[in-house]
Formats: structure tokens, sequence, C-alpha cells
């Protein structure tokens, strides 16, 4: 290589320098100093920080509620992203179609994710509230009154309605993202498909979906990170109850941090959450290159 492409290539390093720059000062500094604080009984407020070694690490794994939490995020990571990705995916198709007011409906979709979850809690606790609100009114008003249940106080429904609340908030994105995607797909292959007699369904199952596997890929991936990082939604409709039925590992950290003042066993949470954040990714990048 001679002396110009040498310095092309150093020059090219310097156009990506703020970027790194930002990077390590917002992203893997703080990520540095949670590891390290994750080895110390720090409160969170003194000065004072003293090595305790892995303690931090074997109350966690000893410890029931964040057992339960893990639980928790689990199930609301298989609870919400493979049912928003299926129904962005069959809105998507829908939408590919040009209906009649199709612009409409794709802004009517993707408006929950343009607003702010205080806002989205907000009105569903009002929907759900057990005595006067909207959702048990009309389950009542049409006879389905077993159905008419305390839904944020009862620890049995209490997990499920945060997911039923975060399916209506993201389940836009998955449809803009999947119907970006069904845009770049070549038509030739669906006027095979018609020709071999296909219909709607056997079209969308063997030739459409086989064809966005990509896209599914990503947003799997995102929703694994997503659903590990999720917070505000949990803590706005239920609090993390009643009891521990939907704590999940976001909220019981801010517990050790903000009202049990242990910043050390937070930052021992919150190293595990990016360990199991990696290793997800790690393994679903992996099954996706496979396939």
């Amino acid at each position: 290589m001679n002396k110009l492409g040498k310095k092309n290539n150093w020059s090219a390093y310097l156009y990506i320098l703020p970027l790194m720059v930002l990077s390590f000062a917002l992203i893997y500094y703080c990520i540095i100093c949670t590891v390290g604080t994750s080895f110390t009984d720090w409160n969170g407020m003194s000065k004072e920080m003293n090595f305790v070694g892995f303690k931090n690490y074997t109350k966690m794994l000893h410890d029931k509620t964040f057992w339960t939490a893990v639980v928790n995020n689990v199930i609301f990571f298989f609870g919400t992203v493979f049912i928003q990705a299926a129904l962005g995916f069959l809105l998507a198709v829908l939408l590919k179609n040009r209906l009649p007011g199709s612009n409409l409906f794709k802004a009517i979709y993707f408006m929950p994710i343009a607003m702010a979850t205080s806002i989205i809690t907000a009105i569903f606790r009002i929907l759900m509230d057990p005595t006067n609100g909207a959702l048990n009114t009309f389950l009542r008003a049409v006879g389905l009154d077993v159905f008419a249940v305390s839904w944020l106080g009862d620890p049995r429904y209490a997990l499920l309605s945060v997911i039923i609340v975060n399916i209506f908030q993201w389940m836009g994105f998955s449809m803009i993202i999947y119907y970006a995607g069904l845009m770049s797909l070549p038509d030739d292959v669906y006027e095979a498909a018609r020709i071999d007699g296909a219909g709607f369904w056997r079209t969308t199952l063997s030739v459409t979906f086989p064809m966005v596997k990509g896209t599914t890929n990503v947003l799997i991936i995102l929703g694994i990170v997503g659903s590990l990082k999720t917070f505000d939604i949990v803590k706005l409709l239920t609090g993390g109850g009643p009891g521990r039925s939907s704590t999940v590992l976001n909220t019981y950290l801010y517990e050790k941090a903000f009202k049990d003042f242990n910043a050390g066993g937070a930052a021992s949470i919150g190293v595990a959450i990016l360990i199991i954040a990696v290793i997800m990714s790690f393994l679903q990048i992996k099954l996706g290159k496979e396939d």
C-alpha cells in the first residue's frame, strides 16, 4: 500500500474519533464504573467504598426476589416480543396491499410509539380500573362478568396487564420495520406464487415470512435488549406489585439503589442484566447466521 493509501486510512479514523470518545465517556466508562462498584459495599451516598469481592454477587444469586425478577423478565420477553412481531408482520402485510386509507392506519398504529410512556400508562390505569374502568364496564355489559377482574391489583393478572400495554405501545414499531422490509421484496416472487395458485395465507407463510427472516432476527435482538431494559412501564402501572408478581430486573435494581441504599448490590444486578443481554443477543445472532 502506498503512502497516500495509508494516509487516507488514518484520516478515516479521525472521522469516527468523536463518536468513539463520546461512546467511551457516556457508555463504556459507566459500564466500567458499574462493574467496579459491584465489588464494593457503597451505599450510593457516602464517599466510603470498601472492597467486598464477590459478596454482592453471592447475595444476589441466593436472593429469591432476584430469581423472581428473572422469571418475570423471561415471561415478559416471550409475551411481548413474539406477539408484537406477529401482529406487526400481519399489519405490514395488509398495509403493503395498499388498501384504501392505509397511510392513515399506519399513522394510527405508529402513534403510541410517539406518545410518552407516562401518558399511555395513565390512560390504561383508567381503562383497567376494576370498578369504573371502561374495560370491565364493557365486559359486564356483554355478560362476561367472570373476566372483569382487577387487572393491575391481582397478582395473577398484573404482569399480563403490563405485557398487553407494552404490546399496544410497541406493535407499531414492529409494523414499520416489517413494512420497510416488505417494500424491498421483488414483485416477481409474488407473481410466481399467484401463477402457482397460492392464496393470501399460503403466500404470506411460505413466501413473505421466510424472505423477512433477517428483519425478524433484528426485532428479536431489539426485543431482548428492550425487555431487559424495561422499567418505566412496570413502575408506572404496578410498581412491581402486587407483591413481586410484576417485579422485573430493573425495578428490583431501582429498589436496591434508591430504597435500600445498596449501590453495590444494585450494580451487581446491573452487571447481571448486561451479561444476560450480551449472551442472549449473541445466541440470537448465531442462530440467525445459521439460518
